[in-house]
């Protein structure tokens, strides 16, 4: 199983739209059979194997298992437990990771794939709620893209003065702002000129401050900032792939990722495009684990194939990266 597992991590690294769904379907039947709990979830669906044919019919195991449950495909020794930063005193989830080199390389395919050679680019980011608690897989992300650029950037926790000096710094390269929303709306209340700047802002409120609508988050900081547009990142803990906006709060999958929509009163049921549901997600960065999501989140997808996320399931647990919707 080794070997094939190989096979895969080859397939997926080289993969196309066109040959996405075939490689999803390999990996189903690789995890069904060497995932032992996503299995059991499959069994107790009473779902006939060979029926499985499109990822629609793909069955897409409940995110609230990462906090349970300790998913993984084939027998293996982690090197890095991922988790969530959830709110004080909930359970978090866990996301035990084979292989950080994987991690970086889906996650490098991915930025590279909309915004180009992570050598252009001098990474800042503002990310104190993620500083300061260990596990998190967007600090480890960031952490290599700095690495891999080669630049200037770095990670800053309340020391706004030094990290607008840094980026104010004349340079060739082309600068991203990665940050938290609430560590952006007060860093937008200093009326800074960041218009030279990519700002892209993923994680929400972390209880810092009120939650808000997307729209009202960019209206403020595009405002406070002197921007046109704010890009964002959308990824959990459970995910090794991310997917990007580059504004207006509509996401692009990278091209290890795509997302589907479920009825919300029957998990089984996939909803046709422009009709909004719950999210699901095929990530094959999740090779290890589990590619088949359904998460708590709210979205839509529109005839293009990217997606809008809308909200929260009512009863899901508050996670970090939530944004209130209107």
């Amino acid at each position: 199983m080794e070997s094939l597992r190989l096979e895969l991590q080859k397939k997926i690294l080289s993969i196309t739209p066109h040959s996405f769904d075939a490689i999803a379907l390999e990996v189903f039947h690789f995890q069904y059979q060497n995932n032992k709990f996503y299995r059991n979830w499959v069994d107790l669906l009473g779902i006939e194997i060979k029926q499985i044919n499109t990822i629609e019919k793909i069955p897409f195991l409940p995110i609230g298992f990462f906090k349970s449950h300790i998913i993984k495909s084939l027998d293996w020794v982690e090197e890095k437990v991922f988790t969530s930063s959830g709110t004080t005193g909930a359970i978090t989830s866990r996301h035990f990771v084979r292989s950080l080199d994987w991690y970086k390389q889906i996650s490098k395919i991915g930025f590279e794939q909309y915004y180009g050679d992570l050598k252009d680019f001098e990474f800042y980011a503002l990310l104190p709620s993620y500083l300061e608690r260990e596990g998190s897989s967007l600090v480890k992300m960031l952490a290599d893209f700095i690495e891999i650029s080669g630049n200037k950037g770095g990670f800053y926790l309340y020391n706004h003065e030094e990290l607008l000096s840094e980026i104010s710094n004349a340079s060739k390269k082309q600068k991203i702002l990665v940050g938290v929303t609430y560590a952006l709306l007060d860093l937008a209340e200093k009326v800074t000129d960041l218009s030279k700047c990519t700002v892209m802002e993923t994680g929400g409120m972390k209880g810092k401050r009120k939650e808000m609508i997307r729209e009202d988050v960019h209206d403020v900081l595009c405002k406070g900032l002197k921007l046109n547009d704010i890009h964002s990142e959308y990824g959990m803990t459970e995910l090794l792939s991310q997917a990007y906006s580059k504004g207006a709060g509509i996401f692009e999958c990278t091209k290890t990722m795509k997302v589907l929509v479920r009825e919300a009163t029957d998990p089984l049921e996939i909803l046709p495009n422009n009709k909004s549901g719950l999210i699901n997600i095929i990530d094959l960065g999740n090779l290890d684990t589990c590619s088949f999501i359904a998460t708590d989140d709210i979205g839509i997808v529109r005839n293009d194939q990217t997606f809008r996320v809308l909200g929260r399931m009512d009863g899901a647990d508050i996670r970090g990266c939530n944004l209130m919707v209107s």
